[in-house]
């Protein structure tokens, strides 16, 4: 048999959608023309990650400047949607062909929709299509190398949040930099998702074990600092459909939300997996990192300076531009602090100092929204995903793996809770901040 040679999901000629014929305004087009504009706005908005409620919102808008209704069922790599012009109806089906995260390019789509009753409705359907190849267009901003290093970053403060310290930050800095930057050039090369886990996870605790080592050789390192090695592969992290998962559900676009959750809860049963297994094969255990002597003011500061680094990382592999990374990482900064501090000066629990700190940052995002005009997605959720428990989802799939079973459920409620505070948090700050998202309409 011969291999497969052409892509499993064929490509979507849009140009052929669109009339080849004079200077039509896009808004006298047929309804054919009108729904094409308009379906593949939603997909181009569904490739950058973003959830069901913002995708349908904005085709709607595209569809009532164009004078037509538009209904849409929106999936994590898929859209049926129908349009009507009061005396004819067309419906299509559009799938992707993988999901990733791009805020720099949902900024840029937001901007498209938001202005497109100035700047685009008075134009055919062929001139629309040839901007939004423009928009297609729009890959990473970054490097796999900078990506490496910008998931360094993020792992190597995320250590320090956990309780590591030095020498744990610095081999989560390594193991982590060669772990995304490995996954990286394998999503580059459009390697399959499950592969991409297994090699990039295994080659971060590979890389953290070796470096342990290397200091142990050379420095005299003691091998009890062994405990961050969980810390290396904490990039795998799926925050954006971990969160939308839980807005899409709190709209009842039941649909978008559970694919959403699926798709998170396969990344980190995988990664889980995988690092378990380099554990068994390392003998490395998920022990309590050595304490830190460090007052409390300073451990404040440290804090601080820890999220905001953590966060401005993250926010570069969602593909944000430095100004939006740093927006979001000073809005991580402040409410991941609070979270942290309302656990040990108010001796909350951890689920609901999380729910505050998250509901802190959705506030504070739509305080400064309307002034700086990016998506708010793109700056709540890279700020919260450094409150993902990744350390405590491990420890419940090494103890299950163990048997260990009292260990793993305790580790699995506390992870749980956590993760359900978490997008409830981003929830009520957007039905407090948000008329439109307040109301089933």
């Amino acid at each position: 048999m011969q291999p497969q040679t052409t892509p499993n999901h064929m490509e979507i000629y849009w140009h052929d959608y669109a009339s080849q014929f004079g200077e039509t305004p896009i808004t006298e087009a047929s309804l054919t023309e009108k729904a094409s504009v308009i379906g593949r706005t939603g997909l181009l908005l569904l490739s950058c990650g973003t959830g069901a409620w913002r995708v349908r919102n904005s085709m709607n808008a595209i569809a009532s400047q164009l004078g037509i209704t538009c209904t849409a069922n929106i999936g994590l790599l898929s859209i049926d949607y129908s349009c009507f012009d009061g005396k004819h109806c067309f419906s299509q089906s559009l799938c992707l062909h993988n999901t990733g995260v791009n805020t720099s390019k949902l900024n840029r789509l937001e901007s498209f929709v938001g202005s497109f009753p100035e700047k685009y409705a008075h134009m055919s359907g062929e001139k629309i299509h040839s901007k939004l190849d423009e928009i297609e267009k729009l890959h990473g901003l970054y490097s796999p190398v900078a990506l490496g290093v910008a998931s360094a970053l993020a792992c190597s403060a995320f250590t320090f949040l956990l309780g590591g310290g030095v020498i744990e930050m610095i081999c989560a800095f390594i193991g982590a930099g060669m772990g995304n930057y490995i996954r990286c050039e394998l999503n580059r090369r459009r390697l399959t998702l499950f592969l991409g886990i297994v090699l990039s996870v295994s080659a971060a605790c590979l890389i953290y074990t070796g470096a342990l080592k290397l200091g142990e050789i050379l420095l005299s390192v003691p091998t009890q600092h062994e405990a961050g090695y969980i810390c290396a592969m904490l990039f795998i992290i799926p925050g954006f459909p971990f969160i939308t998962s839980g807005i899409d559900l709190a709209k009842l676009d039941l649909r978008s939300g559970l694919e959403r959750l699926s798709y998170a809860l396969i990344i980190i049963v995988v990664a889980t997996l995988t690092a378990w297994v380099m554990a068994l094969i390392l003998g490395l255990e998920p022990v309590n990192f050595p304490p830190l002597s460090i007052s409390p003011v300073l451990l404040f500061f440290l804090r601080l300076a820890a999220s905001f680094c953590g966060v401005f990382g993250f926010s570069v592999m969602f593909n944000s531009s430095a100004k939006l990374a740093a927006i979001a990482a000073a809005i991580g900064a402040v409410a991941n602090t609070l979270r942290l501090e309302l656990v040990d000066i108010a001796a909350l629990q951890p689920a609901l100092a999380a729910f505050i700190g998250a509901m802190s940052a959705g506030i504070l995002a739509s305080m400064i929204k309307g002034r700086l005009g990016y998506p708010r997605i793109a700056i709540t959720v890279p700020s919260i995903v450094i409150m993902v428990p990744g350390l405590y989802i491990y420890r419940a799939v090494y103890n299950l793996g163990i048997m260990s079973l009292t260990a793993s459920s305790t580790w699995f409620a506390s992870a749980m809770l956590i993760i359900l505070a978490l997008p409830m948090g981003l929830i009520f700050a957007r039905i407090l901040t948000d008329k439109m998202f307040r109301y089933c309409t």
